[in-house]
This record gives C-alpha cells, structure tokens and sequence, in this order.
C-alpha cells in the first residue's frame, strides 16, 4: 500500500521521468526501423561504459592510497588499547586520548564513559599464547603416541 504522503512525490518523479522517454519515444518512430540499433550493441555498449567507470573508480583509490590521502586519518586522536567482550553485544575498551585513558562501556545504541585514568605503560608479557609452540608440541606428542612412537 503507497502511503499518502509519498503518493505526489512519486507522481513528480514518474512525470519527470516520463517527459525524456516520451521524447525518445518520438524520436524513435521518426526513424525508419532499419536504423533502429540492435539490443547487442546497447548491451555491449552498456557494459562498456560500467567496466570504465569501475577502472576508474578503482585507479582512483590506489592513487589515493599511494599518495597517502587514505593514511592522513591514520593520526587519530584517540587509539584503542584494549577491550574485552562482557556479553553478546557489550564490551568494555580502553581508549588512549592524549595522556588519559577512559574506559568505555560499548552496548547496543548507547556508548558511556566508566572511568578515566593517567596514561599507564603497558607491560610486555613474555607468555606463550595459548595457540602457539605449546599446541604445536601437543599435538605432535600426541600423533606420535597414536602412532606408536
């Protein structure tokens, strides 16, 4: 069902779309049918023109990214630290702006500031991760007992 109010938005649009293809129109059956232009070439013509538009898009871009206009984002102001997931949909992060991190409770439809504190260094953690060489030696200790080794 259309509802009223988009009913003469719609209208104007079909009116002002109409006007070009009833000049087309026009023009079309002025001219003899042996002129007309095969489906093919319109085809083939249309394709054209998008792959084009597309290498154009994308030669743009990598000019972009090679004169490094993408990277000038890449000074933010804020950086994230870390975070952790609390829930389906929530998490907790640390966000670094200037000398002070805040921490954030990120849930759907809503962002607060839980606390801020002075900009602290973070310790480099020796441990393994947990999929690292330890799994690796694991699981080949293990092939070895099933195969007899």
């Amino acid at each position: 069902m259309i509802r009223p109010f988009l009913l003469r938005p719609m209208l104007q649009a079909a009116v002002l779309l109409g006007a070009p293809l009833h000049a087309i129109a026009q023009a079309t059956a002025t001219t003899p049918a042996s002129a007309a232009p095969s489906s093919a070439g319109n085809l083939l013509q249309v394709l054209l023109g998008l792959v084009v538009v597309l290498a154009l898009m994308a030669g743009t871009a990598w000019v972009l990214k090679r004169m490094g206009v993408a990277a000038a984002g890449a000074g933010n102001v804020a950086r994230i630290v870390g975070g952790v997931s609390v829930g389906n949909r929530e998490r907790v992060v640390v966000v670094e702006v200037a000398d002070q991190w805040i921490v954030v409770g990120i849930a759907p439809g809503s962002v607060n500031a839980l606390s801020t504190m002075p900009r602290q260094e973070i310790a480099a953690t020796t441990q393994e991760p947990p999929g690292g060489k330890n799994f690796a030696a694991w699981l080949k200790q293990t092939i070895e007992k099933r195969n007899g080794n």
